[in-house]
C-alpha cells in the first residue's frame, strides 16, 4: 500500500499547484491598467468592459475561489478536478463535431459516404474520436448511462442517413444546447454542495480551535496541505516556465555568461509576488537540506541516517532569504535590480550552507583522526570535503570581490566565507597531528598543548580578521560618509565578534595556565610510591610510570588530572577540592585510601567518579556529578547523568563556536555599485552577517 500512500501525497500536492498558479496571476493582474488598455483599443464599446467594478468584484470572487480550491478535502479537490475534466472533454466533442460539420459543407458532398473516399475517412476520424470522448467521460463519471455525453454522435447520425448539410448544421447546433442544458442541470443539482461543504468545514473548525486552540488548527493545516513542498513544486513549476519561455523565443545559442544572467534574471522574475517568493524560501530550504543530507550520506553512509533527524536544517537559510527579501524590498525592485540583489543573497545563503557543512563534518574529522579506524576510504571521504570547504569559500569570496568594488559592507559580507576556510584549516590541521601520532603509534606528551596552540593560533586569525573589519569600518565613518545604521554595525560588530571574542580567549588562557600550575604544586611519586600504589590512572586506564598525587592521596598522571582540571577543579575519584599544598584540602577526604583498584571502584561503595574507557586513542573524563559550566576552550559533551570531556580536542572558544561562524540577516547599508536604484539594499545582507554573527 505504500504506492497508494505515495500516489494519494503526489496528488493532494499537485492538485493544490494550479489554485496558487490563480493566486500569482490574479496578484500580477492590475485591473486599472487593464481598463486603460481596453478603453484605448477597439474593445471599448463592448458592452463587456463597461464595467469597471464588475471586474473588480469578480477578481476579488477569484481570490476568494483559488482559497477554497487550496483549502478543499483531497477527496472533494479530486471530485472537482474529474467534473473540469469532464467538461474539457465534453468541449472537445464539440469542437471535433464542428470541425466535421465545416469539413463536409467546404466538400459540399451529400452522396453515400462509401462513394466518395475523402468523406468516409472524414466520418471514420469524427466517429473515433466521438466514441473515445463519450467513453471517457463515462469512465470519469463512473456511470454507464454513456447516451448522457453522446449528442455529438448527432451530426454524423444525420450524415450517415443522408441528411442535407443545411440540417446536419441545425442538429449540430441542437446538441451543443443540450449538452449544455445537461451541463447546467447537474450544477443546479449540486448548487448547494459548496454551502453544505463550508458549513461542515466551519463546524470542525470551531471544534478544532474551541478544544485545541488556533495554534493546532495552523499546525494541521500545516500538515495536511503540506505547504513547504506545495510552494517548493509551484516555484519550480514557475521557474521552468520562464526557462522555456527564455529559450522558445531565442534561436541563437547562449554564452556561459550569459547562462548565468539568465538563472539570476529568472529566479528574480520568479519572486515578485509573496506567493512567488515564499516559494523561493521553501525551495532554498530544501535545497539546504538536500545538501546538507548529501554531505553527511557522503562523510558516513546509511549510518547517518540511522539516528539522526536532520529535517531542522535547512530553514535557517530559507528563513534567512525571507527576512532579507522583506528588509530589502525584493518584491518592489525592478527585475534588473532584483537579479543584483539575489546574488548578494544568494551569496550569504550559500555561505551560510557551507557553514553548517563545516559544522557537520568537524566532529566527524577530528573522531575519524582520533580513532583507529584506517579505512582509507573514510579519510578519503573527511579529507576531500575538508579540502572543498577550504577551497570554496575563498573562491566565493574572491569572484564576488572581482564584481563588486570593495567597501566595509562587502568586507562584512565575504568575511564569513574567510572565517568558514580558517576554521576548516584550524580542522585539517588537529586531523593532521591525529594521524601523526597514529603513525608514531605512541602517543604525544604535549599533543594536548599543541592542539590547544593550533586552535588558538586560527582562533587569533579570525580576531585579527574581525578586528580588520571594524578597523576598516571605523577608517570609512571617520573620514567618509558617516551614517547612524553605520556606526551602530560597527559598535555590534566590536561588541560580539571582538570584544568577547577576545575576553573568551582570555579566560581559556587563564583557565589553562591556572591548571598547570595547580598540577606543579602537586607532589610527584616516587617509584617505590608508584611500586605501592600498583595499579593504572582512574583517567585513561594506563599504567603509571610517573604520577602526581593529590591532597587526597589518589594517583594520576599529571596530563590526565591537567585536563580534568580543565573541566572542574575536584579530584576525579573522591571530587574534594584540589589545592595547592600550601592550602589545607577538605577535612572530610583526607583520609582517603591511597590505593583504588578498578575492581573496588566498580563493586565496592559508589564513587562519586567512575572512569570510563575511553574509545580511540584520545583519553576521556566522566563523572556523575552534575556538569559543571565548561571553561572557553574545552569540547564536552553532556547526557543527563554523565559528563565526558575529551582533552585531546580542545577548542578555543569553543562555546562561541556558532557565534563566530557569520550568517546572514539585518538591517540596512549603502550599495557597493553605482546604480541609483540599489541604493540602501546592501546594507541589510551586510547587517545579516554582521549580527547574525554576533
Amino acid at each position: 500500500m505504500a504506492w497508494k500512500e505515495r500516489l494519494e501525497a503526489m496528488l493532494n500536492v499537485g492538485l493544490r499547484v494550479p489554485s496558487i498558479m490563480l493566486l500569482e496571476v490574479l496578484y500580477r493582474w492590475d485591473v486599472s491598467s487593464f481598463f486603460q488598455k481596453i478603453q484605448r483599443s477597439s474593445l471599448n464599446n463592448n458592452p463587456l468592459f463597461q464595467y469597471k467594478y464588475l471586474a473588480l468584484y469578480l477578481h476579488y470572487v477569484g481570490y476568494i475561489l483559488s482559497l477554497v480550491l487550496l483549502t478543499l478535502p483531497r477527496q472533494h479537490l479530486v471530485q472537482l478536478y474529474l467534473y473540469v475534466l469532464t467538461a474539457l472533454l465534453l468541449f472537445a466533442g464539440h469542437q471535433v463535431s464542428r470541425d466535421y460539420v465545416r469539413g463536409e459543407l467546404d466538400s459540399g458532398y451529400e452522396g453515400p459516404l462509401y462513394l466518395e473516399p475523402l468523406s468516409m475517412n472524414r466520418f471514420t476520424t469524427a466517429l473515433i474520436g466521438q466514441l473515445v470522448v463519450c467513453t471517457l467521460c463515462s469512465c470519469v463519471m463512473q456511470t454507464k448511462q454513456i447516451w448522457l455525453f453522446s449528442a455529438h454522435l448527432l451530426p454524423l447520425v444525420a450524415r450517415l442517413c443522408l441528411v442535407p448539410l443545411d440540417t446536419i448544421v441545425f442538429i449540430n447546433r441542437f446538441a451543443m444546447i443540450f449538452t449544455g442544458l445537461e451541463v447546467l442541470y447537474f450544477l443546479a443539482s449540486n448548487l448547494l454542495v459548496p454551502y453544505k461543504l463550508a458549513k461542515t468545514a466551519y463546524r470542525e473548525l470551531v471544534q478544532v480551535v474551541e478544544v485545541y486552540g488556533l495554534l493546532a488548527l495552523g499546525m494541521s493545516l500545516w500538515n495536511q496541505l503540506v505547504l513547504p513542498v506545495l510552494f517548493m513544486c509551484f516555484w519550480l513549476v514557475l521557474f521552468a516556465l520562464q526557462i522555456y519561455t527564455y529559450f522558445s523565443t531565442r534561436d541563437q545559442p547562449t554564452s556561459r555568461e550569459r547562462l548565468l544572467f539568465l538563472f539570476l534574471t529568472s529566479i528574480a522574475e520568479c519572486c515578485s509576488t509573496p506567493y512567488s517568493l515564499l516559494g523561493l524560501v521553501f525551495t532554498v530550504s530544501f535545497v539546504a537540506l538536500g545538501v546538507l543530507t548529501l554531505c553527511k550520506f557522503y562523510l558516513q553512509g546509511y549510518r547517518a541516517f540511522m539516528h539522526d533527524n536532520t529535517m531542522h536544517r535547512g530553514m535557517t537559510e530559507g528563513i534567512t532569504l525571507l527576512i532579507l527579501a522583506v528588509q530589502t524590498g525584493l518584491i518592489e525592485l525592478q527585475v534588473i535590480h532584483r537579479a543584483f540583489l539575489l546574488s548578494i543573497i544568494l551569496f550569504i545563503v550559500v555561505a551560510s550552507i557551507l557553514q553548517s557543512m563545516l559544522e557537520i563534518a568537524d566532529p566527524i574529522v577530528l573522531a575519524l583522526g582520533a580513532s583507529r579506524d584506517k579505512s582509507l576510504w573514510k579519510h578519503f571521504r573527511a579529507v576531500s570535503l575538508c579540502l572543498f570547504l577550504l577551497v570554496f569559500p575563498a573562491y566565493m569570496a574572491y569572484m564576488i570581490c572581482q564584481f563588486f568594488t570593495m567597501d566595509f559592507w562587502l568586507l562584512i559580507i565575504i568575511s564569513s566565507s574567510i572565517l568558514t576556510s580558517l576554521q576548516v584549516l584550524g580542522t585539517l590541521l588537529i586531523y593532521i597531528l591525529f594521524m601523526v601520532e597514529e603513525v608514531r603509534k605512541a602517543p604525544v606528551e604535549n599533543m594536548d598543548d599543541v592542539i590547544y596552540w593550533v586552535n588558538g593560533t586560527y582562533r587569533l586569525l579570525e580576531f585579527l580578521l574581525a578586528l580588520c573589519v571594524v578597523a576598516y569600518g571605523a577608517s570609512e565613518t571617520l573620514f567618509g560618509e558617516w551614517t547612524v545604521m553605520g556606526s551602530t554595525i560597527i559598535f555590534v560588530h566590536s561588541y560580539y565578534n571582538v570584544w568577547l571574542r577576545a575576553q573568551l580567549g582570555w579566560q581559556s588562557f587563564l583557565l589553562r595556565r591556572d591548571a598547570v600550575n595547580k598540577i606543579k604544586s602537586l607532589p610527584t611519586a616516587s617509584a617505590q610510591q608508584l611500586l605501592q600504589h600498583n595499579d593504572i590512572c582512574a583517567i585513561c586506564y594506563q599504567d603509571m610510570t610517573s604520577a602526581v598525587i593529590t591532597p587526597c592521596s589518589h594517583f594520576f598522571h599529571a596530563g590526565c588530572l591537567k585536563k580534568w582540571l580543565y573541566v572542574q577543579e575536584t579530584c576525579p575519584l573522591c571530587h574534594s577540592q584540589l589545592k595547592s599544598q600550601s592550602q589545607p584540602a577538605n577535612p572530610t577526604h583526607n583520609d582517603a585510601p591511597a590505593n583504588h583498584n578498578l575492581a573496588e571502584v566498580g563493586q565496592g561503595e559508589p564513587s562519586p567518579a567512575s572512569p570510563v574507557a575511553p574509545e580511540g586513542t584520545g583519553p576521556a573524563i566522566e563523572a556523575a556529578s552534575p556538569k559543571p559550566e565548561s571553561p572557553v576552550g574545552q569540547a564536552s559533551t553532556s547526557t543527563t547523568t554523565t559528563t565526558t570531556f575529551s582533552p585531546t580536542l580542545p577548542r578555543v572558544g569553543e562555546c562561541q563556536e556558532s557565534s563566530s561562524r557569520s550568517e546572514p540577516g539585518g538591517d540596512d547599508a549603502p550599495s557597493p555599485v553605482e546604480d541609483q536604484k540599489c541604493q540602501g539594499t546592501i546594507q541589510p545582507l551586510a547587517m545579516s552577517a554582521s549580527g547574525i554573527s554576533a
